[in-house]
């Protein structure tokens, strides 16, 4: 019915089986968990209760978990879905393989994700995503999406807004070339609770990366939403159009990963290859070929302090033109500091994405 209002519905899924569930029932019976050198479950806590690992090193139990999905995600009619964890493998655990869990740790979220990717290929359905937390070299062969994990809803340069931007870079050096995070972050814990300017700038940054997701996070009563009042839908919906409107640089920018591995969200150095200061920067990136992002990711911020590669840039809200270097531009909320190349095949694109 949703899918029939033009409205797509995603789920939720990850390799632990709660204790109380049917499918750990199953599992167990089977043979299908990781185990302790004493031959028992080996169960870890999940938040704040227990739950058993699946043995993805077991071929029968990767076939298992894979009509669980096409069962209980694809055949009920989700059109994607979190696949969450895979990083949870202990190192003293024993396998069905024989192979330690210290050597299989960097190999299971590459498992997952592929057992993901081909539950989906397999019941030939292309109109599905779905994204991951955990991986390792390969995971981006078979995850469509990765994304930040569990940021706190706040500043910090370690595990707040801050910390995504690097994060994406480093990861599309590392060959991960679509990359989001939670807008407005995940985690509230003690006095850190998510403002209604950190939700708005994390929406500034999350429209020039591969996907805008917002997140509740873990406790929503407590934090700034989406739809807590008209500025922030307003400001959300502004930015969501921006995004849209961006939508066929985007799937070129896609497509140049496919073609030649580099990623969507890029350190400069990678196409100003000379400029040995650029080495320095860790908060802004090019998306794609053409545009410059240097997100605010200071609370109370109005200006932003950057540094352009030496090439001609067009300031996108105000059409103001740049030939490269440091500068301090006006970055109210709503108009994050983005510029694009004034040679650009784009540029008309670029005009009416800074009208929308």
């Amino acid at each position: 019915q949703l899918k029939q209002e033009g409205v797509r519905f995603l789920g939720y899924i990850n390799p632990f089986l709660a204790l109380e569930g049917e499918l750990y029932k199953e599992a167990s019976q089977r043979g299908y968990l990781v185990l302790h050198s004493d031959g028992g479950e080996y169960h870890v806590k999940i938040t704040d209760f227990p739950a058993a690992i699946l043995d993805l090193s077991n071929p029968e139990a990767t076939e298992w978990i894979k009509e669980v999905i096409k069962e209980n995600l694809l055949d009920a009619g989700l059109s994607g879905w979190m696949a969450d964890f895979g990083e949870y493998m202990p190192v003293d655990a024993v396998l069905h393989s024989g192979e330690g869990g210290e050597t299989f740790h960097n190999k299971y979220p590459v498992i997952w994700a592929r057992i993901n990717r081909q539950a989906v290929e397999e019941a030939a359905r292309e109109d599905v995503t779905f994204f991951s937390r955990a991986g390792y070299a390969g995971t981006s062969a078979h995850a469509p999406l990765i994304w930040a994990g569990d940021q706190l809803v706040n500043w910090s340069r370690d595990d707040g807004l801050a910390s995504v931007i690097p994060a994406g870079i480093s990861l599309g050096l590392s060959g991960v070339g679509h990359f989001h995070s939670d807008i407005g972050g995940y985690t509230t814990v003690g006095w850190i609770k998510r403002s209604k300017e950190l939700f708005m700038r994390w929406a500034e940054h999350a429209a020039f990366t591969a996907l805008m997701r917002t997140h509740e996070g873990n406790r929503p009563d407590v934090n700034h939403q989406f739809d807590a009042d008209s500025q922030t839908l307003e400001h959300l919906a502004s930015m969501t159009r921006v995004h849209v409107g961006l939508k066929p640089y985007i799937q070129e920018a896609m497509e140049q990963y496919q073609q030649q591995g580099l990623p969507l969200m890029r350190h400069p150095w990678l196409h100003y290859p000379e400029e040995q200061h650029l080495h320095d920067l860790k908060y802004q990136y090019l998306f794609g070929r053409d545009l410059l992002v240097a997100p605010v990711y200071k609370r109370g911020a109005e200006t932003r302090r950057l540094l352009l590669p030496r090439d001609n840039w067009v300031h996108l809200w105000s059409g103001d033109e740049y030939t490269g270097g440091w500068l301090t531009v006006a970055a109210p909320l709503g108009q994050p500091p983005v510029f694009y190349r004034a040679d650009s095949p784009w540029v008309e694109l670029f005009r009416q994405v800074a009208s929308l």
